[in-house]
């Protein structure tokens, strides 16, 4: 289990430090009155630090490294 975990964030760090964030667009109402709406698109961002990635990515190995082998 710890090993599947550890596979999965190293693969998410790694995704981390090359995009280092997205955006994404959301409609945002501009005049709302009675029965006129008017409404226009707002781009908005996620930015994360890259020692957020480098974190992950670290604590992925770890686990990958110290993972148990199932003897199954």
């Amino acid at each position: 289990m710890n090993k599947t975990l550890g596979i999965i964030l190293t693969v998410v760090g790694i995704a981390m430090l090359i995009w280092g964030g997205f955006s994404y667009t959301r409609k945002v109402k501009v005049i709302d009155a009675g029965p006129i709406q008017v409404s226009a698109d707002k781009q908005e961002s996620v930015n994360w630090p890259p020692f957020v990635g480098g974190a992950v990515l670290v604590v992925g190995v770890v686990l990958i490294l110290t993972g148990k082998k199932n003897s199954n």
